[in-house]
């Protein structure tokens, strides 16, 4: 079973809580070949008092960077900066693997307002 597959320990509800993701649409999108492993750099809206963000997205391998404006994505928006490189990544952009191991980006089915957080 590969890491991806395994079923992390049981927590509870209130720990489910403090992991804030929210919906946003990315605003702009652009390659970062300077990162490690190939990724882009989004800036996502999540609207309201989160306002724009910055994040650092190794997926490169499904998505161009012109393609991404406009789509909306699910990030936890509650974990610290993280430098990547150069770059500070303010947010982290959800996916799930595809069989190879590449990030498939995770957003709802229909359009919804910035900001909305999972429940």
């Amino acid at each position: 079973m590969s890491p991806s597959q395994e079923i992390a320990a049981t927590i509870g509800f209130d720990d489910f809580l403090k992991v804030d993701v929210r919906v946003g649409t990315i605003v702009e999108a652009e390659p970062y070949p300077e990162a490690r492993k190939p990724a882009i750099k989004l800036v996502i809206d999540f609207g309201g008092t989160i306002g724009r963000k910055k994040s650092s997205a190794q997926i490169t391998r499904h998505y161009k960077p012109e393609e991404l404006p406009g789509r909306q994505v699910l990030a936890v928006v509650n974990f610290p900066p993280r430098q990547i490189g150069k770059f500070m990544s303010e947010v982290l952009t959800l996916g799930i693997p595809d069989a190879d191991g590449e990030v498939v980006l995770i957003g709802p089915g229909h359009a919804v307002p910035e900001g909305g957080r999972l429940f």
